[in-house]
């Protein structure tokens, strides 16, 4: 019998392309390769790219590179670009990358075992040429779902499997295999962006906004339960938007308490929401629903009003802390994060100065900050009123000084709350965990003072002792270990 194909997924950026490389590894599997950990171990090391800032590119071509380095050296044979810099860039990336063997595009996904085959042969595929994918489906979103079935739209692979292709858990399992045996893993709402931030280019490689049907995000909620998972994070560019090209712009609403009831899942959280389309509702069953966490990763990118206009975005600092407080007065130990551009085209120190009024009382839990810089595509790379590159610099250093210095107080204002902690490493170095507060790698942890009778995707009732910068320092109380379904609340 001949040795199985053996293959290594390195993923890189956001929680959306950890979905994708799952349902690669679903693919993969299906079709008989052996998925192993370490790239020197595989025929084929698959690199995940990211293609959202320039310090991402040059991750993903730094991984690329640390892969082909192992060529003779170990097992691996060839090196294949995918994710989102090879959707954008294609041709152009495998010619100023000779070291990938390949570059595949959204639309090779689906035959991805075939493109990996020919080029473990020798063969050559060609390389994936980029088109502007906010043109694949309808203007209006209500005529979109059936043009999608005839559009890739990575993570949103069937739920239903012919029999031979699912997962041993049944016909109700997705086309993914997990990774990882973390507690928590990311599904995916939807794909692709309706807006046209002045910054920002994922929609033209990510495409139009497409949700997917609540049937298949349950579905596969119950297979990550089987699996042991015990938080969901529900993922896209755009949650706030789930439904509107389904006909239920209130959808998120009523697939929430659904996604809570799943038997197995401690935790339900949304990520990504756009301010300017916060509802009233969706802020109730957010921070009402069991299970649900009262947690709010809301994209302000900035709050002086000249700023967001030429971003072409909506709100201002006073607009946003109404919101911030409409929030708090339903929970009050709700969790809000946001990420912030500073050095935008335009911005006068008036503005910056109301950047950070804003950010002084806006008590946020968690908060990154990025220098502005061009992104190839983007309006805001034609601008004429670029501000010098020493200059963005300097606002960067003194905003992140900022930012520092209020998460670390926000993590203080803590000290004594009953937080519901998440287990999720249990070693030599400590067992830490994760509140309703904090998403996974982005908002801090917990350390627990005592790990007797934990382990890894347990739940367990603390009560905050002591501050870290913006990670806790928690107690477990007493009685409290063990899985209880008892709600974030």
């Amino acid at each position: 019998m001949p040795e199985r194909r053996t293959v290594a997924l390195v993923t890189l950026g956001c929680a959306r392309n950890e979905v994708d490389s799952e349902e690669l590894a679903g693919r993969l599997e299906a079709d008989g390769w052996q998925l192993v950990e370490d790239a020197g171990d595989a025929d084929v090391a698959v690199v995940n790219t990211c293609g959202f800032v320039d310090a991402a590119k040059k991750d993903s071509v730094d991984a690329l590179l640390e892969a082909n380095d192992l060529k003779g050296h170990s097992r691996t044979q060839a090196v294949v670009a995918v994710g989102c810099m090879a959707e954008r860039y294609g041709k152009e990336l495998a010619e100023a990358l000779p070291e990938a063997d390949g570059v595949l595009g959204f639309d090779d996904y689906a035959d991805i075992s075939d493109r990996l085959q020919t080029i473990l042969s020798g063969g050559i595929h060609a390389s994936h040429t980029p088109r502007d994918r906010r043109k694949l489906l309808p203007l209006s979103p209500a005529a979109r779902q059936e043009s999608a079935a005839d559009v890739a739209l990575p993570g949103h692979g069937p739920v239903d499997l012919p029999d031979g292709l699912a997962p041993a858990s049944g016909p109700r399992a997705p086309l993914r295999r997990r990774l990882d045996g973390a507690p928590v893993a990311s599904v995916k709402l939807a794909s692709g962006c309706d807006r046209r931030c002045t910054f920002c280019a994922i929609p033209s490689f990510r495409g139009s906004f497409i949700s997917r049907r609540p049937s298949d995000v349950l579905n596969e909620t119950r297979w990550l339960a089987e699996q042991g998972v015990k938080e969901i994070m529900l993922v896209s560019e755009n949650n706030t938007s789930y439904g509107k090209d389904l006909g239920d712009i209130r959808l998120l609403e009523s697939l929430l308490p659904e996604l809570a009831d799943v038997d197995g899942i401690e935790r339900v959280r949304v990520s990504y929401l756009q301010p300017a389309e916060m509802r009233p509702g969706l802020i109730d069953v957010l921070t009402s629903t069991p299970k649900v966490a009262p947690y709010f990763d809301l994209s302000f990118q900035h709050s002086a009003p000249d700023v967001l206009r030429a971003m072409r975005r909506f709100g201002d600092t006073d607009r946003f802390l109404e919101l911030l407080d409409t929030i708090r007065s339903k929970a009050p130990e709700a969790g809000v994060r946001s990420n912030f551009i500073v050095g935008f085209p335009g911005e006068s120190e008036a503005d910056l100065a109301e950047l950070e009024r804003f950010l002084n009382h806006a008590r946020l839990d968690a908060i990154g900050v990025f220098g502005y810089s061009d992104e190839e595509g983007t309006e805001a790379a034609t601008y004429d009123d670029k501000l010098d590159e020493d200059l963005v610099a300097e606002r960067l250093a003194r905003v992140s000084r900022l930012a520092e210095e209020l998460v670390s107080q926000r993590a203080e204002e803590r000290l004594g709350e009953t937080v519901r902690v998440l287990v999720e490493s249990v070693d030599e170095d400590g067992v830490y965990g994760r509140g309703a507060h904090q998403a996974p790698e982005t908002d801090g942890q917990v350390l627990l003072t005592s790990g007797e009778g934990l382990s890894v995707g347990r739940m367990v009732e603390t009560k905050v002792v002591g501050t870290e910068g913006v990670d806790l320092v928690a107690e477990p109380l007493q009685g409290s270990i063990g899985c209880s379904e008892e709600a974030d609340r």
